[in-house]
């Protein structure tokens, strides 16, 4: 993947997200995070080059094997599931955390982040559409857990993610997009914004624009698909 190839394909995505926006009547800035995982080190100095910001990764490990090895000065985000044994390595090493789906996780974190006198953005990520298979809280037990996250003081509670099905129906995608915002409505309070929906990969993108994204994970309309 080259520059020149990924700046083509960014360009084409901020133009559909702006198209979404307008036709919906949607406002505010969404931030396009560039998902490397499965991808060499090369990716993210490509995604930097090309003017991408901010980067995401799955797992921790794989996150810090590529930030040793660029120099590009991007966000890193963790966007998969965090398990307990790898918070430790975590504060100071990733700008926001968004999969955070039990207060035991939380506590870890936080603990973590205390450790090193650093405060972790965070998004609790909620199993919107209720899948077995897929991490996150239930929406029922969403407020409970944005209520512990608000008494640990490692951590700043930025706002909520979630993942829709793997469909192609657009109403399906809408509807659990919608149903998060919603929540994130019903969450907040004056001390707590909640200003961030991570929601939207690259099938589904658009869907979460429409319904009010701030941050979309894309990989692969960006890089293309990853190899192996």
């Amino acid at each position: 993947m080259t520059v020149a190839v990924l700046a083509d394909n960014l360009a084409r995505i901020r133009d559909e997200i702006a198209r979404v926006q307008a036709l919906e009547r949607v406002g505010g800035e969404v931030r396009i995070v560039a998902v490397t995982k499965g991808h060499p080190a090369e990716a993210v100095r490509a995604a930097a080059h090309a003017g991408l910001e901010d980067v995401g990764e799955n797992r921790v490990q794989e996150a810090l094997a590529k930030q040793a090895a660029v120099s590009e000065s991007v966000r890193w985000h963790l966007i998969g599931h965090l398990q307990t044994n790898k918070a430790k390595l975590v504060p100071g090493a990733f700008a926001m955390v968004h999969a955070i789906d039990s207060l035991r996780v939380a506590q870890a974190l936080d603990l973590a982040a205390g450790k090193r006198r650093l405060r972790v953005p965070v998004l609790v990520q909620v199993n919107v559409a209720r899948e077995p298979q897929k991490a996150g809280a239930l929406p029922e037990v969403a407020a409970e857990l944005v209520d512990g996250i608000a008494n640990l003081t490692g951590l700043e509670l930025r706002g909520l993610m979630t993942m829709a099905p793997f469909t192609d129906d657009e109403r399906v995608q809408r509807r659990v997009f919608a149903d998060l915002r919603r929540l994130r409505d019903a969450l907040r309070a004056p001390a707590r914004p909640l200003p961030e929906l991570s929601m939207g990969m690259s099938g589904d993108f658009r869907a979460a624009v429409a319904e009010g994204a701030t941050m979309v994970r894309l990989g692969t309309v960006l890089f293309g698909e990853r190899a192996g």
